[in-house]
């Protein structure tokens, strides 16, 4: 049996790393399901999500020319499509459930060269105050002494 980029497969989980897990596959070959291929959400440790010896249905994402291949259990799962109009929460503006807006409302409304110019402000107040924090009367860097 051919593997293929894109075909789903069931196989054995063979070995599990700190890295991710090898599951052996129809026709003898073994892949590699990387940790960040397991699961949706973040994987700390994958001994939480999988055993030596699990039936896990695997899809192909990979085929090296020398031979590894690279597997995923989270994209073998069938989903529901997502909208497309939403937005993932990570895009989300922060102050989406407060009532008011206000100070992030007027910045959003800013043009280029008022952003540019409140970043330059900012930059030299920040920079001053550094160099008035960490260099002496004497010259040089350091803290004063006192």
């Amino acid at each position: 049996m051919s593997i293929e980029v894109g075909s789903k497969l069931q196989g054995k989980v063979t070995g599990i790393t700190n890295f991710g897990a090898f599951v052996e596959l129809p026709g003898g070959s073994t892949g590699l399901v990387h940790i960040s291929e397991v699961a949706d959400n973040y994987v700390k440790d994958i001994n939480e999500h999988l055993k030596v010896g699990d039936e896990v249905e695997v899809k192909v994402i990979n085929v090296e020319k020398d031979g590894k291949i690279g597997l995923s259990i989270k994209k073998a799962k069938e989903r529901p499509p997502q909208q497309p109009t939403s937005r993932p929460s990570s895009q989300r503006p922060r102050n989406s459930g407060r009532q008011g807006g206000g100070y992030r409302d007027q910045r959003e409304q800013e043009t280029f060269e008022q952003k540019m110019n409140r970043f330059l402000k900012d930059s030299e107040d920040r920079l001053s105050s550094i160099k008035r924090n960490t260099e002496s009367k004497r010259g040089g860097r350091g803290a004063r002494r006192g």
